[in-house]
């Protein structure tokens, strides 16, 4: 995983209550390989039964197709445990999510694939959606869409160390909450198990002294 310290990046607003794991990637889909998940994200919702693209999904806006940052609305992610959900937001590009709550397993998931998932109130995120909106139609009605995809009112700066999320529309930066174990891992790049086996000096030297202390404990 790449290490998440600080992210600026292009912010979509993605409606609808509930979003399960079956509408991020689709049952039908769970064969594909690592690395091969970004053209099935939201398969179902992005193209229609001749698999031509929806216009009215917002990533097949012109103003959110680069999008690496969804604002999503409750209980994100819920429903099966398919690991392969998050796999499809990783591939795609998708570096962290915002939402008022996620599912369970879900949550878990994106922190072990190097996806931030961020909790933030409800009605902040939906007044957020409505102004990522208004931005992204500006913007395409004065035809101002910057060379690097980004547009105006649309950027987003999440920073990992200080649990911040700062964008336009916010009069100063919103703070977020996340387990200090995740955080580093994060910020490292690793999930549990190889930021484990990081310390594997420090759990020798801690296996050494127990066995000195305790020597009738040693097998």
């Amino acid at each position: 995983m790449t290490p998440f310290m600080t992210l600026d990046g292009l912010a979509a607003p993605l409606e609808g209550r509930n979003v399960d794991t079956d509408q991020i990637i689709p049952a039908r889909f769970l064969k594909k390989r690592r690395g091969e998940y970004a053209d099935y994200l939201f398969y179902d919702l992005r193209f229609d039964a001749q698999q031509r693209p929806r216009e009215d999904f917002v990533l097949n806006q012109a103003g959110f197709q680069s999008a690496n940052v969804l604002v999503c609305d409750e209980n994100f992610g819920c429903g099966s445990s398919r690991e392969a959900a998050v796999y499809a937001m990783v591939d795609f590009g998708i570096k962290s999510i915002l939402a008022p709550s996620f599912g369970d397993i879900f949550y878990n998931n994106c922190l072990k694939n190097g996806v931030l998932p961020i909790v933030l109130p409800a009605t902040t995120l939906k007044a957020l959606r409505l102004e990522l909106t208004k931005a992204a139609h500006t913007n395409t009605s004065a035809k101002n869409t910057p060379a690097s995809g980004c547009h105006d009112g649309l950027s987003i700066t999440i920073d990992l160390k200080e649990c911040t999320v700062a964008c336009g529309y916010f009069k100063q930066p919103m703070h977020f909450e996340i387990d200090p174990f995740w955080q580093e891992c994060l910020m490292k790049g690793v999930d549990e198990i190889a930021l484990t086996l990081g310390y594997s000096e420090q759990i020798q030297q801690y296996e050494q002294k127990a066995r000195e202390n305790q020597p009738w404990l040693a097998p």
